[in-house]
């Protein structure tokens, strides 16, 4: 019997770290089928909102009056990388939107891709907006806000009628009232959702297959995940757990991490959605801790496990590149229904 539901950090043969998790798992129905830890735990979405919130982007119409290709829609949703490919996507919509990056209030960071983050320093270049993970998810807003008749300046703001429709959406895709869901401001600026871990799971499994939802927002849903589907590398990028476990599964699986140890799946064909949270907020823990639940649900082919195998027991090495341990996670889902 395990003690401790938890990801565990091992230096040798001692387990030297212990990072507690809480996970849920819930139908197209929100009814909760398993279980870690607290389901019911006030979560931050974080970036793990980005594909419900292009929900808002895709009902105003946006997508076809500015002529968003399928790669843009994803890329809309995405944490990317920073890399070539996805600054001169996000270069493109801006393009189309007839504005420029210093219309994206999202801030810079060099880019997460180590190679993309070289080259600028090499170049003696400075990363922009451009470079920053949200700025396709910031393009969106800003077509949003066009789509609205509203400013495009102030779209961060709670208040802004972008903010508001992105809220709005939430709420539906979630079954949490608005008055209820708790408002933070994310690393990029714009408001952040906080509600209970397994309001997050359903949503995403509503996401997948939106059953009973309004004709508008199920079309919706159905573009969003065919165009991560098609475009995988949009939706995060090289070497990425997020783009990894689309191409792996053939788009059967789409997920998407979220900061402060955070990542949902939506698994369309069994009508099935899935929330972490890493009690701590530790990066390190997450990956193992979705492949080891997705490997549990039996949602994973044994090829798709062992593609996946780098992200589940992931090795530990000291500066000369000796493995010196293992990240192993060690929980079993609790079967609630």
């Amino acid at each position: 019997m395990l003690k401790q539901q938890a990801v565990k950090i091992y230096r040798g043969k001692l387990a030297e770290s212990t990072h507690l998790i809480h996970i849920a798992v819930t139908d197209t129905a929100g009814t909760l089928l398993y279980s870690v830890g607290n389901p019911e735990r006030i979560t931050f979405a974080r970036s793990s909102a980005k594909p419900l919130q292009a929900i808002a982007v895709v009902e105003s119409g946006a997508i076809d009056h500015f002529g968003f290709t399928a790669a843009e829609l994803a890329l809309l949703c995405s944490s990317h990388n920073g890399e070539t490919y996805h600054v001169e996507l996000v270069a493109k919509m801006l393009a189309k939107l007839k504005l420029t990056d210093e219309d994206l209030q999202c801030g810079a960071h060099d880019p997460y891709y180590p190679p993309a983050a070289e080259a600028l320093k090499a170049a003696g270049v400075s990363a922009g907006p451009l470079h920053n993970n949200c700025s396709g998810k910031h393009a969106g807003m800003l077509a949003l806000a066009l789509m609205l008749g509203a400013k495009t300046e102030g779209y961060p703001s709670p208040h802004h009628p972008v903010q508001e429709h992105m809220l709005a959406i939430i709420s539906t895709m979630s079954n949490i009232p608005i008055a209820d869901i708790v408002l933070g401001t994310d690393g990029c600026g714009v408001p952040v959702f906080g509600l209970p871990l397994h309001a997050l799971a359903y949503a995403y499994a509503r996401l997948g297959r939106p059953e009973g939802l309004a004709t508008e927002h199920a079309t919706a849903c159905g573009r969003i995940v065919d165009a991560i589907r098609k475009h995988p590398i949009a939706l995060a990028g090289t070497d990425r757990f997020d783009t990894r476990l689309v191409e792996v599964t053939q788009g059967r699986l789409i997920g998407k991490l979220g900061a402060e140890g955070v990542f949902a799946v939506t698994a369309p064909t069994e009508g099935l959605g899935l929330a972490i949270k890493i009690e701590d907020g530790t990066a390190r823990a997450l990956y193992p801790a979705v492949t080891e639940a997705l490997h549990q649900l039996n949602l994973l082919s044994a090829e798709e496990f062992t593609a996946l195998a780098q992200f589940h027991h992931p090795y530990l090495t000291n500066w000369q590149g000796t493995r010196v341990g293992q990240i192993i996670p060690e929980f079993v889902l609790n079967r609630l229904n």
